[in-house]
């Protein structure tokens, strides 16, 4: 089993929504977040949750993205609405034996391979 699988790209148009989900083997009931590198970008954090169920989104997210995680089903999810075509990326989970606010400083532990989303005007 990969240790950490997303899924649920895809392309929409712009105001369209998709839900990622992410699962494996090194789900994690620390730190889990969701990351993004658009194309000529940087990697930048768009979301975590925390163990206690802390939840942090960057501001070009609020309001438009939500993030959850389903213990049961060893799932974190991503509810990505309003999309706009600077949403288009690759967008990663992430996982932390740690707290999110340790993660900060020494980077996530685990990493899937990615999925696409692209937006079109």
């Amino acid at each position: 089993q990969e240790q950490l699988m997303e899924s649920g790209g895809g392309s929409v148009q712009a105001g369209g929504s998709l839900r990622l989900s992410c699962t494996g083997s090194v789900y994690s009931e620390h730190c889990m977040g969701w990351f993004r590198q658009g194309p000529g970008k940087e990697r930048e954090k768009v979301a975590d949750i925390d163990t206690d169920g802390t939840i942090r989104i960057i501001d070009f997210a609020k309001g438009r993205f939500t993030i959850s995680k389903d213990n049961g089903k060893n799932t974190l999810y991503l509810q990505m609405n309003n999309l706009k075509p600077e949403d288009t990326a690759m967008y990663y989970c992430a996982a932390s034996d740690v707290d999110c606010f340790v993660a900060d400083s020494f980077g996530m532990d685990f990493w899937g391979k990615g999925t696409l989303v692209a937006v079109s005007a």
